[in-house]
């Protein structure tokens, strides 16, 4: 009976790290109305920007398959990808797979999009600079059939080799 308490606690001990790392780091937020993008996504305003710090701070969540509309930041933007796997681009460029840990600079007024893949949920830490000319301009939709023609797979080749 001992061996059996002591083992059990050494699997709940063992088990603290993987229950952390599966607890959300912070609150889920609102699910948005999906008005410029498809799918799922959840978004919680952290801190907005004032008279000391001039940038607004989101968390969004996005369920496997949604996806934003093309849009750009007249002030830029910054996402600390914190979960799971998603693609960026900008306009005139290929296709890039984020993924937890990464950080994506969005250069001002640079044409953009980001989504989860097909497969994985995503959620990101969004810093977003204050601007008079607002904070986000939304533009036309992804297409399905160009989303669903990316393949995942190829890109973690791409990023491996460009890692080497």
């Amino acid at each position: 009976m001992k061996k059996l308490i002591l083992v059990s606690c050494l699997l709940l001990a063992a088990s603290g790290p993987l229950l952390a790392e599966s607890t959300a780091l912070f609150a889920k937020g609102e699910k948005a109305a999906n008005v410029h993008h498809t799918g799922d996504v959840w978004l919680s305003e952290l801190a907005q920007a004032d008279d000391t710090f001039n940038y607004n701070i989101s968390y969004a969540i996005f369920a496997a398959g949604a996806k934003l509309n093309w849009h750009s930041h007249p002030g830029g933007q910054i996402l600390l990808i914190t979960e799971g796997v998603g693609y960026y681009q900008e306009r005139g460029k290929p296709v890039q797979l984020a993924k937890k840990g990464d950080v994506i600079k969005c250069p001002a007024n640079a044409e953009h999009w980001h989504a989860s893949t097909p497969d994985s949920s995503f959620a990101y830490i969004a810093t977003t600079m204050n601007h008079p000319k607002g904070r986000t301009l939304w533009l036309e939709p992804v297409t399905d059939s160009y989303y669903l023609s990316i393949k995942t797979s190829e890109l973690n080749t791409a990023a491996k080799a460009h890692q080497e």
